[in-house]
């Protein structure tokens, strides 16, 4: 399918790219881009030739959030239809079951905080400044808070909500808000070779392990145990799970067969 404010891209390695392409706006969101977004991320975690997808903007920045043009004239209902449509990207990445990894630099703000932060993994160039910054424009963020209150806890997401500062990379890198931080000339090469070492993981192993992980978030500690013991005993009885430990003892490359 084609798209009009998004890059999507392929390769032989198992590897999806999507680039937000609003570069002059700084790749702020319009509901067309959240729309399309959506329907990118369905689309390639239902298509087989992929294990792995990366989310990246283009040009100067990652995502400075949503286009304040799209603001006026509404009632409180469409408002609160259109927020959340702006934010479907960030809810379906952890209901997908491919992992997906952000690919952050420059400015990551607002929502775009929120989606570099909703991925499964993220890897920042040492550039990268993020914040909940709608509240200095009289808003707020309070559906983007929601990924970062879960890595950062609720002190540090109250002050990041309230406050709208934004965060450089180190910090951001201590808190737990990103996996890596790299310089930023070779971001894009480092997220590429992390993304293709993932890909050569079991797929089944790969995408048991993220939907149970998301699943089991919010259970009680003991019901989490036995909801995993069942997830990984399902592993084990599949093609994958045999044929990587035969690989493993025959001191060989395993070969997936994704079931």
């Amino acid at each position: 399918m084609s798209y009009q404010d998004l890059l999507v891209d392929k390769d032989d390695s198992y590897i999806a790219s999507i680039t937000l392409n609003r570069a002059e706006q700084l790749n702020t969101f319009t509901s067309r881009m959240a729309g399309e977004l959506h329907l990118a991320l369905r689309e390639l975690d239902d298509d087989p030739q992929v294990r792995v997808i990366i989310i990246k903007g283009a040009g100067k920045a990652f995502c400075a959030g949503i286009d304040i043009n799209e603001l006026e004239n509404k009632s409180a209902l469409q408002y609160r239809a259109w927020i959340e449509h702006m934010e479907q990207p960030l809810v379906v990445i952890s209901e997908l079951k491919k992992p997906v990894i952000a690919m952050v630099q420059g400015v990551a703000a607002a929502n775009g905080m929120g989606l570099a932060v909703a991925a499964d993994l993220t890897i920042a160039a040492e550039n990268t400044k993020m914040g909940l910054t709608a509240i200095n424009v009289g808003l707020n963020c309070v559906g983007p808070v929601l990924p970062v209150a879960r890595m950062v806890g609720r002190k540090k997401a109250l002050e990041l909500l309230l406050y709208g500062d934004l965060v450089k990379a180190p910090e951001a890198l201590a808190l737990g808000l990103i996996n890596r931080m790299v310089p930023k000339e070779s971001l894009e090469q480092e997220t590429y070779d992390w993304a293709v070492s993932l890909a050569r993981r079991s797929p089944v192993a790969v995408q048991i392990a993220k939907k149970a992980f998301y699943g089991s978030e919010d259970m009680g500690y003991h019901k989490q145990f036995d909801f995993m013991n069942d997830a990984f005993a399902r592993l084990c009885t599949t093609k994958d799970a045999k044929e990587g430990v035969a690989a493993f003892l025959e001191k060989r490359k395993p070969d997936w067969q994704e079931c």
